[in-house]
């Protein structure tokens, strides 16, 4: 299963060439993550909030922090004002980290276009120590409905 999360592109997200920015791109799939998994009592954009178990307030238990990014830019994103779609989930759940795939998608009647694929690690730590914390067996019942097959970015080498 997956999660989809509608991200708005800003005009300023553009370079020079009139397509979003690679660092632009990371920010809208920073948006996504922490709309899935962040909870606030300010939720109310419609998005499904069945990975939301973390805190999105200062003094939260749990921080998160990422320990890598990997990104296959499929094709070049023009300025749009209907939202991208975002589809999250989960393609490995470890000890204390976990790694979250990211398929970015146009919406719309004339554009299904798949514009990037991604995946992020996350590492759960716990805010009062700074050292990872385990996934709680909450988290992992949560999450475990959105495991799905992991991407393979890379490309062969000869």
């Amino acid at each position: 299963m997956r999660l989809h999360v509608p991200v708005h592109l800003r005009w300023g997200d553009l370079d020079a060439y009139n397509h979003v920015n690679n660092v632009e791109l990371m920010r809208l799939l920073e948006e996504a993550r922490v709309r899935a998994f962040w909870r606030s009592d300010e939720d109310g954009d419609g998005v499904d909030r069945g990975m939301a178990l973390i805190e999105a307030e200062a003094g939260s238990d749990t921080i998160t922090l990422i320990a890598r990014h990997e990104v296959a830019y499929v094709a070049p994103i023009a300025y749009r004002r209907a939202p991208l779609d975002v589809q999250l989930w989960i393609s490995h759940l470890g000890g204390a980290s976990l790694d979250v795939c990211y398929d970015v998608y146009g919406t719309g009647e004339t554009s299904r276009d798949l514009y990037a694929r991604a995946v992020s690690t996350i590492v759960l730590v716990d805010s009062s120590t700074s050292r990872p914390r385990r996934i709680t067996d909450e988290e992992r019942s949560a999450w475990s409905v959105y495991l799905g097959d992991p991407l393979q970015l890379g490309r062969k080498r000869d």
